[in-house]
């Protein structure tokens, strides 16, 4: 891949990783309940399962996807299902600052597997990067080798994003002490609105 290209690659994938989406949303939720360092698990799980979407899109999962549409509508509707489960999960979580958040709780794989279910959630994502990819490979050169470097950038910019997102939520922890329920409750709802309305979307 030449510099130029890479150059634009990476601002486009900023401008992607950006964007507010379930992940995001989870590192700024988690940001604020755990803290920072806590979140990398969350932020870690993320990548692993955008590296699996983009490695789907790489081996033509999307083709299948966009000719199987009730494969497509049953994703689409586990997808909306865990979101809606993740945001009732968020609603009811403590608010950041006050008690009933222990070491178990933020311990273990669980924040991770919710980085990574949450990234796996909508498998428009597949589509998505099956035709944004393209845009940037150069026939004449080593293709894997430039779907590793995509990967790789991509990876490392969601995980940098999320990991701002995550320290400006612990920023504010004073204000979240006082606010703390209601935010939960702003971004539950979040949640089981994007869930509600992924079977939705066309």
């Amino acid at each position: 891949m030449a510099l130029e290209t890479w150059l634009i690659y990476f601002l486009a994938t900023l401008g992607l990783s950006l964007t507010p989406g379930p992940n995001s949303l989870l590192a700024l939720t988690h940001g604020a309940i755990h803290g920072p360092v806590s979140t990398l698990r969350t932020i870690a799980g993320g990548a692993a399962g955008f590296a699996c979407v983009i490695a789907l899109s790489m081996f033509g999962i999307a083709s299948v996807l966009t000719l199987a549409e009730n494969l497509l509508l049953a994703m689409k509707i586990l997808g909306g299902l865990y979101l809606v489960w993740l945001g009732i999960q968020v609603w009811r979580s403590p608010a950041p600052g006050q008690p009933g958040v222990t070491v178990d709780q933020v311990c273990g794989w669980n924040m991770a597997r919710q980085g990574f279910l949450a990234a796996l959630s909508n498998p428009k994502v597949i589509l998505f990067f099956a035709a944004f990819l393209p845009q940037f490979i150069d026939p004449g050169r080593d293709l894997w080798l430039q779907f590793l470097v995509m990967m790789l950038t991509f990876v490392l910019v969601e995980c940098l994003a999320e990991l701002l997102i995550a320290g400006f939520a612990n920023s504010v922890s004073n204000w979240l002490g006082r606010c703390g329920k209601g935010f939960n409750r702003v971004c539950g709802g979040l949640f089981v609105a994007i869930g509600a309305g992924l079977p939705l979307s066309s």
